[in-house]
């Protein structure tokens, strides 16, 4: 089996900094494209930044110049360094990661998240 964990949320001042970690467990072949989630109350799942295995980012315009996606392959681990946090960032946050698993083929996993709390 596969899973994802997250770690690293909390509640933090505007302003103020939160990495997020994320780690792949289980029996993993490979891991192609890894990326974080976020869903604010009310709204909807929004794609906040996206990885390849080559390193290639993206990022959603409301995050670009503050929050850094970055991966480990050989600790099957992803990263999310958020800086300059403001209280419209306040979401719980999920982590998504392509895995091709030992002996079977890709899907899509999906850890629990983690909650991020940013006060005014």
């Amino acid at each position: 089996q596969v899973q994802l964990v997250e770690s690293g949320g909390g509640l933090v001042q505007a302003g103020g900094s939160l990495r997020l970690s994320c780690a792949a467990s289980g029996s993993i072949f490979s891991i192609n494209a890894m990326g974080w989630y976020r869903r604010a109350p009310g709204k909807q799942r929004e794609l906040v930044a996206g990885i390849t295995r080559a390193g290639r980012t993206n990022y959603a315009d409301s995050v670009k110049g503050r929050f850094t996606i970055s991966r480990d392959n050989a600790k099957n681990t992803v990263y999310l360094q958020m800086n300059s946090l403001k209280p419209e960032d306040t979401a719980a946050y999920y982590c998504n990661a392509d895995i091709v698993a030992r002996g079977g083929y890709g899907m899509d996993y999906w850890g629990k998240g983690t909650l991020v709390t940013v006060s005014s």
